[in-house]
């Protein structure tokens, strides 16, 4: 399908939806008016076999106590040949509301209170609270910004693991919000320093179906295999961030290794009794089973906006570097040598009028950075953009700015 005419049938407007994305500005922000760029799900609908599936799911018209569809594996496990080559067993899956969820039953099951868990940030900012929340002792390694992206410090990282008795570490693969996607070599080599020390690795796969043209997805179960460290690792992913589906609370926990599996089986009757989620398994499955060509237009539509963005904030506002995009639907940008402050709400928020991440969230070192959530229409990464062009000229004294769309009438953002 054209990009087009992807964006035609499945650009929905939610405001007024009770979308927390576009519902909740004026509690995040305090103004409703902002455009929404910031929590990190899209303005498309799903595919159409999972809504047909889902409304005849709804049609029969009850809900109780469920099993998972005998035929759930067997289609995720077709569906993950076709993307990513990863191979699983249907005994190593165990269901969750929701990757952090899942995470937070992780590090409450394998680790104690006032353990030492390491994460690299800039990074999705719930790792953080995952961590302290539970009184465990965060520990940091910082990934190193070059001229070829962010990489991993594997010096401090082992420095780390050495100076530390560090019991579990959390990767984010690929890296929300710095949008890599690990290499092979990467991951053999961060997993390596792990099974040198003996360290649980969780991994959080979420957005593993979200790659970018010229770039390939590992998971860190196919490096393990190699590695023969199956036995230290855990892997977390869900269908909601490639199809949308985050509250239909659907979930996976993958847990290779049968010690691990009885750990975690034994934690769960006691802490976590929890059913499955029927119609979050009805989406999935009807998602894995037909999504191809729906994901691969939704990729489209992404890149193209990526494209957007970068070409015309280079172009006008050069001040600004854009993180190279290789996996998920976040743009990283750094503002530190545009703006003149570092008062970003006064600017992004009541100058620009954007509701965006701030980079401060993803780590303390990043302040001056923000997240741009690419999973909406071109118009409204447009509208973006001629905002922060205007606060450029308002900045620098220049004329304001009138984009091409303006002078034919084409925005259409509500």
């Amino acid at each position: 399908m054209e990009t087009a005419k992807f964006i035609q049938k499945y650009y929905r407007k939610r405001k007024g939806t009770d979308s927390l994305k576009w519902d909740a500005l004026q509690e995040r922000y305090d103004n409703a008016d902002l455009t929404p760029l910031w929590v990190a799900d899209m303005d498309f609908a799903a595919p159409d076999s999972v809504q047909a599936d889902l409304i005849a799911r709804m049609t029969h018209g009850v809900f109780g106590y469920s099993l998972t569809p005998a035929d759930y594996f067997s289609t995720y496990q077709e569906w993950q040949s076709r993307h990513e080559q990863t191979i699983f067993q249907a005994e190593w899956l165990h269901f969750t509301t929701g990757v952090v969820q899942g995470i937070h039953d992780l590090i409450a099951c394998f680790t104690n209170v006032g353990d030492q868990i390491i994460i690299q940030p800039p990074v999705y900012y719930p790792f953080f609270d995952v961590v302290n929340n539970q009184q465990r002792q965060l520990i940091t390694s910082e990934l190193v910004e070059t001229e070829a992206g962010y990489q991993m410090d594997l010096e401090h990282f082992e420095r780390q693991l050495i100076e530390n008795e560090i019991k579990l570490f959390i990767l984010c693969s690929p890296h929300n919000p710095v949008g890599r996607v690990w290499t092979e070599a990467e991951l053999k080599a961060i997993l390596s320093l792990c099974q040198k020390y003996d360290v649980l690795v969780i991994s959080d796969e979420i957005h593993s179906d979200l790659i970018l043209p010229g770039h390939t997805f590992i998971s860190a179960l196919t490096i393990a295999t190699e590695l023969n460290f199956l036995d230290h690792l855990i892997v977390c992913n869900a269908p909601s961030k490639t199809f949308n589906l985050a509250s239909l609370l659907n979930a996976h926990i993958w847990l290779p290794d049968q010690n691990l599996r009885k750990r975690y089986e034994k934690w769960e009757e006691l802490y976590r009794q929890t059913g499955i989620s029927v119609v979050g398994q009805t989406a999935a499955r009807a998602a894995y089973r037909t999504g191809d060509e729906w994901l691969a237009d939704l990729l489209s539509v992404i890149e193209g906006n990526y494209q957007l963005l970068t070409q015309r904030l280079t172009k006008q506002i050069p001040e600004i570097k854009i993180s190279e995009l290789q996996g998920t639907y976040l743009a990283w940008l750094d503002l530190r040598a545009w703006l003149p402050s570092l008062d970003m709400k006064r600017f992004i928020q009541d100058e620009a009028s954007l509701a965006i991440d701030y980079g401060e969230w993803f780590s303390p070192e990043t302040k001056g950075f923000i997240r741009i959530n690419l999973a909406t229409s071109p118009e409204i990464i447009e509208t973006a953009i001629r905002n922060l062009i205007k606060l450029d000229h308002k900045i620098k004294g220049g004329n304001q700015y009138v984009s091409d769309s303006d002078r034919i009438g084409t925005n259409r953002q509500s």
